[in-house]
């Protein structure tokens, strides 16, 4: 059975909380925090974390088609941050904070175009979506100290206060999504 794996790359505020939450996805190989969408080439934590590169926090989302599906990670995406609010996830604040979409083709583009009218449509969020849906052109790798923050800090205030409510949300909202292992926890 030859796997074709596919990726998929989401800003949706810090790119802790959002690898944490793609990791606990059924048909996820890896995940990969970094910068995105931004005019510095090689940016830094420091340099994006001040705003000062136009890049978004984001993730590098790898997975298998034949396991879930790029609408089931928008279904994910969408229901773990909120994409009504510009340059802002709860308490961090700034254009690297920003819900976007970064498409690497013409179907994730549609696709992603089309889910957001439905959630128009529906009125979920009682206020307007603000996800950019934009096309993808370099993704850089965060420095190594970013991946598997939480695994890495599970004390630290900021994966208790923030992060472990946001997974423990996601557990119970898409629990047909997450691996075995995840819905066990």
């Amino acid at each position: 059975m030859g796997n074709k794996f596919e990726r998929a790359v989401f800003g949706g505020g810090c790119f802790w909380c959002t690898e944490a939450v793609f990791k606990m996805l059924r048909g996820v190989s890896s995940v990969l925090p970094g910068y995105t969408g931004g005019s510095v080439p090689n940016p830094t934590y420091e340099q994006d974390s001040g705003g000062r590169t136009g890049h978004a926090e984001a993730v590098e989302v790898t997975y298998d088609p034949q396991q879930t599906s790029y609408h089931n990670l928008l279904t994910v995406f969408f229901g773990s941050h909120d994409p009504t609010t510009p340059n802002r996830q709860g308490n961090d604040v700034g254009t690297q904070y920003r819900s976007a979409i970064f498409y690497a083709t013409p179907e994730q583009k549609k696709i992603a175009e089309e889910f957001i009218k439905k959630i128009h449509a529906s009125r979920k969020f009682g206020a307007p979506i603000v996800t950019e849906v934009v096309p993808l052109e370099v993704f850089y790798a965060a420095e190594n100290y970013h991946r598997d923050y939480l695994a890495s800090h599970p004390g630290n205030p900021y994966c208790e206060l923030v992060i472990n409510p946001k997974l423990e949300n996601v557990q119970k909202e898409f629990a047909a999504l997450l691996t075995s292992a995840t819905q066990d926890l």
